[in-house]
């Protein structure tokens, strides 16, 4: 009796472990069931739910005014700088240019740059007594109904100007006349400074767009304070800021540069 009743409590005991093992066992599994079913809903919701979005501004800054008109201009204008030269000398025999400008780029800006050397031309007279073309021309800063115009002076060799006008866009002579306002002495003056400008207006322009990269708008020549003369040329750059230069017309030198923020 006392030995069956000795392995009747062994056998129950075991048991008891047994199915406490198995308790554990089954409740592990569920646990970890549960802990993959709660990582795949939350991978789920992350799908579902959109991630926040860090937005930074554009890196195209706003143009000025006069940026945006440079640009609204020059987008217009198909024939190029050296073009409407050849055009303008070409309409009157044996002429040289002494002015071409763009209408509509800068015109009305009457200041003269800021010298970065001496000898500056402040507010010196064109060949013609009238102000330099960046202060004259269209009163509109944009291309008109026909399009963008090379306005140009070109000099015969007596110092006569002729005002000849070219559609920027095909090429065509709009306008060629006789500037009627000229005297004996504006003749005079025009044909000294040509015979002193031993350097093509087309020379000073390849000199500037060679220290900035951009489009030629105007190219005129000036007196340099009684100082020889010089080719005064306008460079709008990719940014649409425009830059001027003094480029001595004997040799080449770029005697002063000024860059319009604006």
């Amino acid at each position: 009796m006392n030995s069956a009743s000795s392995r009747s409590r062994t056998l129950k005991a075991v048991g008891a472990l047994s199915l406490a093992a198995a308790t554990a066992l089954l409740m592990t599994g569920c646990g970890q069931s549960s802990d993959s079913a709660s990582s795949a809903a939350t991978s789920e919701a992350a799908k579902v739910v959109p991630q926040k979005q860090t937005t930074t501004p554009s890196a195209t800054a706003q143009l000025t005014e006069d940026q945006q008109e440079r640009k609204t201009v020059l987008d217009a204008t198909k024939v190029t700088f050296d073009d409407a030269a050849t055009t303008a000398t070409g309409e009157v025999a044996g002429s040289k240019l002494v002015d071409l400008d763009l209408e509509g780029v800068d015109d009305d800006d009457n200041q003269s740059p800021s010298p970065t050397t001496t000898g500056s031309p402040t507010e010196s007279p064109s060949p013609t007594g009238s102000p330099s073309p960046t202060g004259t021309g269209s009163p509109s800063a944009s291309p008109g109904a026909d399009g963008p115009v090379w306005a140009a002076e070109v000099a015969e060799k007596d110092g006569t100007i002729h005002t000849v006008r070219i559609n920027a866009v095909d090429g065509k002579v709009i306008e060629a006349r006789v500037d009627a306002d000229q005297d004996a002495d504006d003749k005079k003056q025009t044909a000294d400074w040509l015979a002193q400008a031993t350097q093509t207006p087309q020379q000073a322009a390849k000199v500037a767009t060679e220290k900035k990269k951009g489009t030629v708008t105007s190219v005129s020549l000036e007196d340099n304070e009684g100082d020889g003369v010089i080719w005064q040329v306008d460079v709008v750059g990719s940014d649409w800021k425009k830059t001027t230069f003094d480029v001595d017309a004997k040799n080449d030198t770029i005697i002063r540069e000024e860059t319009d923020e604006d």
